[in-house]
């Protein structure tokens, strides 16, 4: 009676097992092919393909094939400037976009380019990986229709131009400097004492090249993959503004997915934000010393009294947190709470 009580579980499991395994084929044999494009407007070797290539990988993996990511780096796609809009309308599938070139479209986004805002990494990854990063995503969907799949590395915008070695706040008077066509950063600079003169990152490089404006700032990456060192003379290690690289996805590319496929996508953006964060945290110091070596990046740079900048993005902070509503204000809050 046991012996038979035990063939009878085992053919039970052994059934259920084999179930399970036509069931997972089946939906694999007729689940929709979907082709993703993921577009980002830097350079194959920068920092945005490291995330958009691990992301690639992983989704065709967790979705059994049944995904392809076709990525296109360069702007390919389409700019910065463009992109965000186009999410919207689901004319583009997906975009890696800067967060401070969010803003105009999610004035929100503004908290987290505001200068010094976090303290550390430790903080800004409490902050975005936690529920304050979870309500961010939720807000921007319902405000735009738009999905942030994940936040990835966050980085630190570095100081290069073609006057001077920088070593205070002072050494920034009068100086022409590139920024994107934000407000609080525009604002930024104006409190350092510079003109800052808002381009778009397609004008960038020709704008730096032929001295309509003496510097800009960007990821310490991007400095060294567009070659920014070849052309400017000077680095400081500022680290005023914290940068990272969301991934977006259009609602119109998420509803043609079935839920495995919306399952795997969602986790393969957070296991590639993870990848990301990692492997970008481990090349910065590396890139900062090619920059600043004789006979590689051969910048110049210094040491540098703080204090002045520091000083200066406080009353930044303050400005906008007083001014742009209650919402916002709220949202700062939480930001430094997490700081505490």
């Amino acid at each position: 009676m046991i012996k038979q009580n035990t063939m009878l579980m085992k053919k039970t499991i052994f059934f259920a097992v084999l179930s399970i395994i036509i069931a997972t084929i089946s939906q694999n044999a007729f689940a929709k092919k979907v082709v993703i494009n993921l577009g980002y407007a830097a350079a194959e070797s920068s920092t945005y393909g490291v995330l958009s290539k691990k992301f690639e990988e992983l989704v065709e993996e967790y979705s059994n094939g049944t995904i392809d990511v076709k990525v296109r780096c360069c702007s390919q796609l389409m700019g910065e400037d463009e992109a965000f809009k186009a999410l919207q309308l689901g004319t583009v599938d997906m975009h890696i976009i800067t967060g401070n070139n969010i803003s105009p479209h999610f004035p929100l986004m503004d908290a987290f380019v505001l200068p010094y805002v976090f303290k550390d990494k430790d903080h800004a990854y409490r902050v975005l990986e936690g529920e304050v990063g979870d309500d961010f995503a939720e807000q921007l969907n319902k405000a735009t229709g738009v999905h942030l799949l994940t936040f990835g590395f966050v980085g630190d915008r570095d100081f290069y131009n073609s006057r001077s070695i920088i070593r205070s706040v002072d050494d920034m008077s009068g100086l022409k400097i590139r920024v994107p066509k934000n407000q609080v950063m525009i604002d930024t600079y104006k409190e350092f004492g510079a003109s800052p003169i808002p381009l778009p990152w397609a004008d960038t490089p020709t704008a730096l090249q032929t001295g309509t404006v003496q510097g800009a700032d960007n990821g310490t990456s991007f400095i060294k993959s567009q070659k920014f060192y070849e052309i400017m003379p000077y680095f400081t290690k500022l680290e005023h503004f914290s940068y990272f690289s969301p991934l977006f996805a259009s609602s119109r590319i998420m509803n043609k997915l079935d839920k495995r496929q919306r399952a795997a996508v969602i986790l393969a953006a957070q296991d590639a934000g993870i990848y990301h964060k990692k492997e970008m945290g481990s090349r910065i110091a590396d890139i900062r010393k090619f920059l600043t070596t004789s006979g590689k990046g051969n910048m110049k740079t210094a040491e540098f009294d703080r204090s002045g900048f520091i000083a200066a993005g406080q009353r930044v902070q303050d400005k906008y947190a007083s001014k742009k509503g209650k919402n916002f204000t709220k949202f700062v809050r939480a930001i430094r709470a997490e700081g505490n």
